[in-house]
């Protein structure tokens, strides 16, 4: 209703695509998120539905299609700043597509609660996204039917998957060896790392590619110190590193991480960066906002999202196959916490288990 009490016409898909200056058929190949369309394009068109409110009736277009328009996506954590980045991602895309979107919770890792799980998702019809960052999720992934169309969000993947696996993945070998590359650019002797978990035994890409930079500097190798997703494995992590007066720089698995090394270096009186200089991962909202603001590496898990409905909306709509492929570029975002190493430093202590 405006102000003068009259209610409004409800925007058609021809509004949009006057105010996008398209065809209205490229506003239907926008909201079906159809891989031909160019990404300037696509952000016009977006804006346009977000400015006129315009919305299509997914009951109508499920009765039309006789397909139902539900995607469910089954993670094992909803807080986490990744994952709930990422499913803020899905849900921006299927709402534009006119889709509706269930969470499916992995409470545990156990072979029955997952199965237990995921067939509840396929009871529920339509297609599924699962977040595989943690055991519960790669469980999930491979406990899909063959029948049901998924989409596994995953770890970079150690060698190019083939086609037949619908995946997508942030490229977290690149986004560590950048932001080792630039703490030994520094003049920091060697960079230490505080891990988050794999979903997999095998040593994740984070891990990898922080080992690749300190091998290319021809920098000391040390051993990973294991963390967890939150500030209290940070904590205690940068506990065992700030006796360690050789430890000058240090690489966290996330942000939270991070957080927690920053408050034990404070509390063993390491400043932070003259003495220790510390970098996360993700660019997480509170990183610019610590004290001191927090050198990171940014990811795009939003978008991850928006490019996990794509996919699996093509696998749906039987849009032309997508090859699985990473979908951004990590950004290395420099602030306070990272600097150069105190004059004397102490020489690195060898690498221990």
């Amino acid at each position: 209703m405006d102000v003068t009490g009259h209610t409004r016409r409800q925007a058609s898909i021809r509004d949009v695509a006057t105010a996008a200056g398209v065809s209205y058929q490229t506003v239907s190949r926008v909201i079906n998120s159809h891989p031909s369309v160019k990404p300037s394009t696509r952000e016009r068109v977006l804006a346009a539905i977000e400015e006129l409110g315009f919305r299509r009736s997914a009951t109508a277009l499920a009765l039309a299609s006789g397909r139902s328009r539900l995607v469910t996506v089954l993670t094992a954590n909803t807080t986490h700043y990744g994952y709930a980045s990422i499913l803020q991602g899905i849900e921006e895309a299927a709402r534009a597509a006119s889709y509706s979107v269930g969470i499916g919770v992995l409470e545990s890792a156990k072979e029955p609660a997952v199965t237990a799980e995921v067939q509840r998702a396929a009871d529920a019809g339509g297609g599924l996204i699962v977040i595989a960052y943690d055991p519960a999720g790669v469980r999930a992934l491979g406990a899909v039917p063959p029948e049901l169309p998924v989409v596994g969000v995953v770890e970079t993947p150690a060698s190019p998957p083939g086609g037949d696996r619908p995946w997508v993945w942030t490229d977290d070998r690149e986004a560590a060896h950048e932001a080792t590359r630039h703490l030994l650019s520094l003049g920091h002797e060697t960079v230490h790392y505080v891990a988050i978990p794999s979903s997999t035994r095998r040593t994740s890409a984070r891990t990898t590619g922080w080992r690749q930079a300190l091998r290319e500097a021809g920098a000391p190798e040390t051993w990973p110190v294991q963390g967890s997703w939150g500030p209290g494995g940070g904590y205690a992590a940068g506990r065992r590193l700030a006796k360690d007066p050789a430890v000058t720089a240090i690489l966290c698995g996330n942000d939270d991480l991070a957080l927690g090394v920053i408050r034990a270096l404070h509390e063993a009186g390491r400043a932070v960066p003259g003495e220790v200089s510390v970098a996360g991962f993700d660019d997480a909202p509170h990183s610019a906002y610590l004290t001191p603001s927090l050198t990171t590496v940014r990811l795009d898990f939003t978008g991850l999202g928006r490019a996990a409905f794509g996919l699996l909306h093509g696998v749906l709509e039987e849009f032309a196959p997508v090859a699985p492929h990473p979908v951004s570029v990590p950004e290395l975002v420099v602030r306070e916490s990272s600097g150069s190493p105190p004059p004397h430093p102490q020489p690195c202590t060898p690498p221990s288990q």
